[in-house]
């Protein structure tokens, strides 16, 4: 199965596609959509669209996507929510399935702990991922911890599905 990880963010979206049979996981590609755009409209364009190709490119089954989070000022809240949905209409053309996970959760699946920093996060992510570069991005690192937890959590499904049949 090929997962795509998206952190969704108004400036940057970061986004990690792995490879998994349930037991195995292995990176494939990742990086951070820049959104330098003057208008908001033109940065969710520019969201739908670099994730509509990267998408094309390398054809993922699934989408993990993490959840909005409460925050303390609710206009931020409210672009991270556009962010998201300009994420999620770009799997629409591939009809792939969207999973979502709170930062908590991806967390907790990833470090082993749901308060881990997001350095410990880019740490466990290269470790799993067996990935070398040093030169991974927050955004990136996070998208991948998103993937990696869906990984987890659909395995976990599976087994489990399996074992009451």
């Amino acid at each position: 199965m090929r997962i795509i990880g998206i952190d969704p963010g108004s400036i940057k979206t970061g986004y990690g596609v792995i490879d998994t049979d349930g037991s195995n996981t292995s990176y494939v590609a990742s990086g951070v959509i820049d959104t330098k755009k003057d208008s908001f409209n033109e940065r969710l364009k520019v969201i739908f669209e670099s994730l509509s190709e990267i998408i094309k490119e390398h054809q993922p089954n699934q989408m993990a996507i993490e959840s909005v989070f409460v925050h303390k000022n609710a206009n931020s809240a409210l672009k991270l929510g556009h962010a998201r949905a300009a994420a999620i209409c770009a799997s629409f053309e591939s009809d792939i399935n969207v999973f979502e996970y709170s930062p908590r959760e991806v967390k907790l699946s990833t470090v082993g702990t749901g308060k881990a920093e997001k350095e410990q996060v880019m740490e466990m992510v290269k470790l799993i991922l067996s990935i070398k570069q040093s030169t991974l991005k927050l955004d990136e690192s996070d998208a991948l911890a998103v993937g990696i937890c869906h990984a987890h959590s659909q395995s976990l499904k599976d087994k489990i599905e399996a074992a009451t049949k």
